[in-house]
């Protein structure tokens, strides 16, 4: 499996160097705070495939490529929301069977295979969430670096892209693993703060009211 395609790099690399530093940025928040944002996340991507896909097959159906375009894309961002469940189970059913596919070819058992992925991605929905959110952000990183790098410092990353496949593959395994780390421990400070935060803010408590006969006793002990 080839993370970094020489077909679509040589395509992207077509783009404006505005285009490649905002697909920079994005990636970088994608990569590290994909959880914390994972509503806005789903909600664009899903609005994002459906408007390419509306603009893409709208003229097979003999209608206006913008407009179908446009209202696929309204539409996947109105319910993707209402079906963050499903997409993970889809997901998780799609990693899957990738995984068996390229390191156990010899099992044939793609349904056991989707089925197992996708209520893995269910039960531990937080976990593979920051995994899909750090390897999105990982290859939207590695593009858009290596657009930048053949920009401004006219590296021919085809070339590079055909060479040296592992060695990208491996690179951007280790990125996307250190992205999940740190989702994993920022979602982790996340409550301690919420917690200084509320201890700070919390009001003294009053002070106790005192009985009847403990002002009588203070009564009768300075009158002593």
């Amino acid at each position: 499996m080839q993370i970094v395609l020489p077909e679509i790099l040589e395509e992207v690399c077509g783009f404006s160097p505005l285009i490649s530093g905002c697909a920079f940025v994005l990636g970088v928040l994608l990569w590290l705070l994909g959880w914390r944002g994972h509503r806005f996340w789903i909600v664009l991507i899903a609005t994002i495939v459906a408007g390419v896909l509306g603009l893409s097959f709208g003229p097979i159906y003999t209608t206006q490529p913008m407009l179908v375009g446009l209202l696929l894309a309204v539409s996947a961002g109105a319910v993707a929301l209402a079906l963050v469940r499903l997409i993970a189970f889809a997901a998780g059913s799609a990693a899957a069977v990738l995984a068996v596919h390229f390191l156990a070819p010899q099992w044939q058992q793609p349904i056991l295979a989707a089925l197992a992925g996708g209520l893995f991605g269910l039960v531990l929905f937080r976990l593979w969430t920051m995994a899909l959110t750090s390897t999105a952000g990982t290859v939207v990183l590695t593009y858009s670096t290596l657009c930048l790098l053949n920009r401004f410092a006219k590296v021919d990353v085809v070339a590079l892209a055909e060479r040296q496949r592992l060695a990208l593959n491996a690179v951007c395994g280790g990125v996307a693993l250190l992205g999940l780390i740190g989702q994993l421990v920022l979602d982790r400070r996340r409550p301690r703060r919420r917690a200084a935060e509320h201890s700070e803010k919390a009001p003294p408590p009053p002070p106790a009211q005192r009985r009847w006969w403990s002002r009588a006793e203070q009564l009768y002990r300075k009158a002593g």
